[in-house]
């Protein structure tokens, strides 16, 4: 499995923007169902600090760059953000899901 993180913060005034333009992401790959493909962004509790988590299979293609709504959400990217996106390659060590 392939696992990328990236982290980034953006202008107070931004964020929401930046919030929806990650939700109609979600909504453009709920249409699409990417197999092999999983992604998790979370807003950490600052409100202007994101973290998205993409894992795609080793047979897989990651997604995201052919979506409209990604290419959206990458636009403006550099104007909303205070610094970042700083994008680092990850090991998963473990996961628990007690569900």
């Amino acid at each position: 499995m392939n696992t990328v993180v990236v982290r980034y913060e953006v202008k107070p005034d931004r964020a929401e923007e930046n919030a929806e333009l990650v939700r109609a992401v979600y909504a453009e790959l709920a249409e699409v169902r990417p197999p092999g493909f999983r992604y998790r962004t979370l807003r950490l509790e600052d409100g202007v600090t994101f973290v998205h988590i993409a894992e795609t299979d080793e047979s897989a293609e990651a997604p995201l760059t052919g979506l409209d709504s990604f290419r959206r959400f990458q636009a403006g990217i550099g104007e909303r953000c205070v610094s970042g996106p700083q994008p680092s390659r990850a090991e998963e060590i473990g996961v628990f899901e007690g569900r």
